[in-house]
């Protein structure tokens, strides 16, 4: 099975429009963006993080980073933290591990979407495998995601 079966049927079932691209293995977001000649403003990184203990998935350009700050004062009271590897995984049986698309409706949590990720038209993300990315419209990611949208990502110094 290919891992993202599941989120091609998805966007199948709802008639999305979504480009398919293939690429050698790639592990970072820096490396899929040049490998796909996608800048790295418009490809999207899911990181998973816990909000009171509860795994969400932050999703924001690759070439930014999560302001945890940020994050922690627009959700006032809550813990905002890093998940861990083993604390997540078992959620995407269907996805290579650090490559789960930012469907978090799929997997039954919030999806919380950076405001600087909605500037762009168009948005490509891994498709649950380390070689496959689907790129599609801006708009149908949020109607179908309906993230929560918030100012927390700050330009990655490299």
């Amino acid at each position: 099975m290919m891992p993202s079966k599941k989120l091609k049927k998805y966007l199948d079932d709802n008639h999305i429009e979504y480009v398919t691209i293939r690429h050698s293995p790639a592990y970072t977001a820096e490396r899929i963006a040049a490998l796909s000649h996608i800048s790295g403003k418009e490809l999207a990184k899911t990181v998973m993080i816990k909000v009171d203990d509860i795994i969400s998935m932050a999703v924001l350009p690759a070439s930014f980073r999560i302001d945890f700050e940020q994050l922690r004062d627009d959700l006032p009271g809550k813990k905002v933290e890093l998940a861990t590897e083993a604390e997540f995984k078992s959620f995407f049986p269907d996805c290579e591990v650090g490559a789960m698309p930012p469907f978090g409706n799929l997997y039954n949590m919030k999806v919380y979407v950076a405001k600087t990720l909605a500037e762009d038209v168009e948005i490509a993300f891994n498709a649950g495998t380390h070689t496959e990315l689907i790129q599609m419209a801006f708009g149908d990611f949020k109607r179908l995601v309906q993230p929560i949208m918030m100012p927390f990502s700050v330009v990655a110094m490299t």
